[in-house]
């Protein structure tokens, strides 16, 4: 696996971003199959502004595995609890994500169990620290787990969200731990309504709070090249319609779609948008000389 940034912004890019650590970081990442009938290249970018709120509560990362090329964990983490308390929360759905990542074998390891780890020490640690901190800080997670023979697993809890798209159609997403989304599940309104609804910030449940995190895994045997998944907070996706979504991360590379994603939800926020922050990944096709 190669690993550049090709990042050429000076201190700033455009509408904002800026770069990493305080806003913005873009990679690429390759990785070959033995067989090149199967082969892909992995294209990836992470994004991250404070949108129109005064303090920056979402993390992101996106971390190649120590040991294993072609393994790589996308994370999303969206704190909640007051400027200092949805920041720790994040911050420790960063960190522990990042120790128990270091420690994965994906050899002998199941993948799931490790992402159902990380949410169980995440929310542990985050309710240790509103103990200590007298706060109450509380964070989602969306995270996708791609091993190096391109089986994929994710988990998620709140309602930051991962999408699976192949090329510009719509496979999957994640349902939101929302009281909209248990409105959406019982029919009495529709994913439209659920946008514009007034508790639409509403969760049912993430990490920190005193119950049990509600949790959903989700498994995908084999990717294959025109996937592309995404992972946002609802600062990205609540500006946009799976249609719109498919079509940006089809036809713009993943650094282009990143940008244009996190502009496009700052335009239509109108002043009132929240924190943003994505991670997009794109399966690309090998070519002769790739």
């Amino acid at each position: 696996m190669d690993v550049s940034t090709g990042l050429n912004y000076g201190l700033t890019g455009r509408a904002g971003l800026i770069i990493r650590p305080s806003v913005y970081l873009q990679k690429v990442l390759l990785h070959k199959q033995p067989n090149m009938a199967t082969g892909y290249r992995l294209t990836a970018s992470t994004g991250i502004h404070k949108g129109d709120r005064e303090y920056q509560q979402d993390q992101i990362a996106l971390l190649k595995h120590p040991r294993v090329n072609g393994c790589i964990l996308a994370i999303v983490a969206d704190g909640m609890g007051g400027r200092s308390g949805g920041r720790k929360a994040s911050d420790q759905v960063m960190m522990t994500s990042k120790q128990l990542f270091d420690r994965y074998d994906p050899d002998t390891d199941d993948a799931a169990a490790v992402l159902a780890q990380v949410v169980q020490e995440a929310h542990i640690v985050i309710k240790l620290t509103a103990i200590s901190s007298e706060e109450e800080p509380h964070s989602t997670l969306a995270a996708f787990l791609i091993n190096e023979k391109g089986d994929c697993h994710w988990a998620h809890t709140g309602d930051s969200r991962i999408y699976h798209f192949q090329g510009s159609r719509f496979i999957k997403r994640t349902m939101d731990h929302s009281y909209v989304q248990a409105l959406v599940n019982r029919g009495e309104i529709t994913e439209e309504q659920a946008t514009v609804h007034p508790q639409s910030n509403i969760l049912m449940g993430c990490l920190g709070t005193e119950n049990e995190p509600p949790v959903d895994f989700h498994f995908i045997p084999q990717l294959r090249a025109g996937d592309i998944l995404m992972a946002c907070s609802d600062g990205i996706w609540h500006y946009f319609n799976t249609g719109e979504l498919g079509s940006v991360l089809s036809s713009l590379s993943a650094r282009e779609a990143t940008e244009f994603l996190i502009e496009k939800a700052r335009s239509r926020g109108r002043g009132v948008g929240d924190n943003l922050s994505i991670v997009v990944v794109k399966l690309e096709p090998l070519t002769a000389g790739s």
